[in-house]
């Protein structure tokens, strides 16, 4: 391997040179032996070895010596190890839509099964095990794992400590699971009222915001525990109506508006020390006029990205089977370009074989030199020695069994409880007594308006469940409203309301909204993912935002209901008129209390 030229430890820093470009990361010392395993390991390393490195795959199930036919289609072999076995790849990526989430135990025990079956194939470079835990909208490891509400509930606290100690705990839960990588935080910021695929993944609207909270964030993940954060998605998925799992968005800011709007966050990022960032699959053409996606784009990720801001760790693509990378070049020649535009993990390929045939033979033809396979090489390596899974690639199950404890949660709650956002209060409904009462619990979420009802349940009241969808049929929402009729009092929960394109095409959400309100029965209407919604709801005289769903979220929402806590919240995006995204309807820091 003549591009590594030097791999050596100087006190706490890793220091080493590559294709004439030095790389120092803070790491602890680790032991003689295994810095001389690794190097020997780097330098016996074939092409089709360091080529393997550059990819992030995942594979369908729970085990990995459990056969899946879907593991055969996708990549010849029917279980997660032979992948591994395969490929050598030097990451991997947990879904629990995938199979790979159960419980602490069993995911505990898969990562130490891949980890065995990568350090088993001779190559001895351990896997960089990742997942996305940006917590709220987006999160894969489900309960018994602290839960939190996600960015926007964080950014509506305004509190950056809070930021960073979620940060912390999610991260140390993640690593005793094995899994060394979260992709997050989302350093997007959300300037689009519109935004199918960030809004509340997103901490605000307003740069400065996003980048305190993203800074804290990455303080949390690397500094308290130990695990790599990954910065998302650069350059920028904040501004868009379209949704890139599906479509190719275009950004249409000028140079300013993304010097001043998008790049704040991702400069913050990088001179906190952020270990990985990730590209997203958007035109800019303020950064590259030629129509490419960032991802595959040579003069965002090496010139922007690399030169002009400096970043020196790993840059990972957003998932290479989204729809918006696919379609313009196809799977081979997409995996190659993002290798040439200066990424160094490509995650997720649709196409495993044909991808891995494509950066090989683009090597061996000298489309693309080794040297700069090389640099990517070692970026992963030095990683995997900074966040230790180098040198200690096992877990403990038994306590892996134990994430999750009693303060966690509590301190989880407490959290939570700060981003409750009363947006609306006409009629004073709020708080409620402690009167017992009759309360019918209506709108979206089986799990959500069922984890609200056992909250107020335990206050006393009498509650009913009518769950809707989000968008229900005009029986469902009859049959809602009759309920409401012989109910005190009504708490309906909407989830993207104001989405007319895909979650509700017909505004149903809309219509149940209006027929309770017509009961004239008091009615509490509450935005569980985006508190946009409240565009859509003019008539409502109450209304709060708690930007996440989970059953953390449904207590918080409940102590606020019933005056246990005041809600503190303040908005962290515009909220605009419906219908014209330029008029204000709410300011960005609005809020009520009592």
């Amino acid at each position: 391997m003549p591009a590594l030229r030097r791999l050596s430890l100087a006190g706490l820093a890793l220091v080493t040179t590559v294709a004439g470009v030095s790389m120092t990361a803070a790491a602890e010392p680790p032991e003689p032996t295994g810095l001389a395993q690794a190097n020997r390991t780097i330098q016996g390393m074939s092409l089709e070895e360091k080529v393997g490195q550059l990819f992030v795959l995942f594979a369908y199930g729970p085990d990995a010596q459990l056969p899946d036919t879907r593991n055969t289609k996708l990549y010849g072999v029917p279980t997660a190890a032979e992948v591994v076995a395969k490929y050598k790849p030097g990451g991997w990526i947990y879904f629990d839509g995938r199979g790979n989430v159960q419980n602490p135990t069993q995911v505990a025990t898969l990562s130490n099964q891949l980890q065995q079956a990568a350090i088993g194939t001779g190559l001895h470079v351990p896997l960089l095990i990742a997942t996305d835990q940006e917590q709220g909208v987006v999160t894969r490891i489900g309960p018994p794992a602290t839960q939190f509400a996600g960015g926007m509930a964080l950014g509506a606290s305004r509190s950056t400590a809070d930021a960073r100690t979620a940060a912390a705990i999610t991260g140390r839960e993640l690593k005793a699971l094995g899994i060394r990588q979260d992709y997050a935080p989302d350093a997007d910021v959300n300037v689009n009222a519109l935004n199918p695929v960030i809004g509340t993944r997103s901490f605000s609207s307003d740069p400065k915001l996003v980048s305190d909270m993203t800074v804290a964030q990455v303080q949390g993940f690397q500094r308290d525990a130990g695990i790599t954060a990954t910065a998302k998605h650069f350059p920028g998925h904040g501004d868009t109506v379209d949704d890139s799992h599906n479509d190719l968005p275009t950004i249409n800011h000028t140079l300013e508006q993304w010097n001043t709007i998008d790049a704040p966050p991702f400069k913050a990022a990088i001179k906190a020390g952020i270990d990985s960032i990730m590209t997203a699959h958007i035109v800019v053409p303020a950064l590259d006029p030629s129509g490419d996606p960032a991802t595959l784009s040579k003069p965002i990720l090496s010139g922007v990205l690399r030169k002009q801001l400096g970043f020196q760790g790993v840059i990972v693509t957003d998932g290479l089977e989204m729809a918006a990378v696919r379609e313009q070049y196809g799977d081979a020649e997409a995996a190659v370009r993002a290798i040439e535009a200066g990424v160094d993990q490509l995650l997720l390929p649709p196409a495993p074989e044909v991808q891995f045939n494509a950066v090989l033979n683009a090597v061996r033809s000298g489309r693309i030199s080794e040297r700069r396979i090389d640099e990517s090489l070692l970026r992963i390596l030095l990683l995997k020695l900074k966040n230790g899974v180098f040198f200690q690639p096992y877990v403990d199950v038994a306590k892996a069994a134990a994430i999750g404890p009693a303060e966690s949660l509590a301190t989880a709650q407490k959290i939570v409880d700060k981003s409750i956002t009363l947006i609306k209060d006409h009629t004073k409904t709020l708080p409620l007594s402690n009167t017992p009462r009759k309360i019918l619990v209506t709108g979206w979420g089986v799990s959500t308006t069922q984890n609200l009802a056992n909250s107020l349940t335990k206050r006393g009241a009498a509650t009913t469940v009518a769950q809707t969808g989000a968008a229900p049929s005009d029986a469902v929402i009859a049959d809602s409203v009759a309920k409401a009729a012989v109910n005190d009092v009504t708490v309906v929960l909407t989830r993207k309301a104001w989405d007319s394109k895909v979650t509700d095409k017909l505004g149903k959400q809309r219509k149940l909204v209006n027929d309770l309100l017509a009961t004239g029965k008091p009615v509490i209407v509450v935005a569980v993912q985006d508190p946009y919604d409240i565009a859509y709801f003019d008539a409502a005289p109450t209304f709060l935002a708690t930007y996440g769903y989970a059953a953390v979220s449904m207590e918080s929402l409940t102590k606020a209901l019933y005056g246990e806590i005041k809600p503190t919240g303040k908005l962290p995006v515009d909220i605009p008129v419906a219908g014209d995204p330029q008029k204000p309807l709410y300011p960005f820091g609005y809020g009520m209390s009592w």
